[in-house]
């Protein structure tokens, strides 16, 4: 269940999605990495699993991951829980 709290998964990872392509390496590397492309992200940024692979590639490099947290006002280990919470909200579907 999706709430409009600070806490939310959903939310979360939209706002972490935002922030990765504010920085435009960051941004790059990401849709190189995962072979997305401008169209395709534009379609399924709403897209939990989406979110999910934009959260494991930032835990992947510590670096990205502290400067995204940063700059949504977060503790980077809130993104982690919400990779977590976002993967059992899809195997519960």
């Amino acid at each position: 269940m999706r709430s409009d709290t600070p806490n939310d998964p959903f939310a979360l990872g939209l706002a972490a999605l935002a922030a990765t392509l504010g920085d435009e390496r960051r941004a790059k590397r990401f849709l190189d990495l995962t072979g997305i492309d401008v169209e395709e992200l534009r379609q399924r940024a709403g897209d939990p699993s989406l979110l999910v692979a934009l959260l494991l590639f930032l835990e992947g490099h510590e670096p990205d991951l502290v400067a995204v947290a940063q700059a949504i006002a977060i503790e980077p280990k809130a993104l982690v829980a919400a990779r977590h919470q976002l993967e059992q909200e899809g195997e519960d579907q």
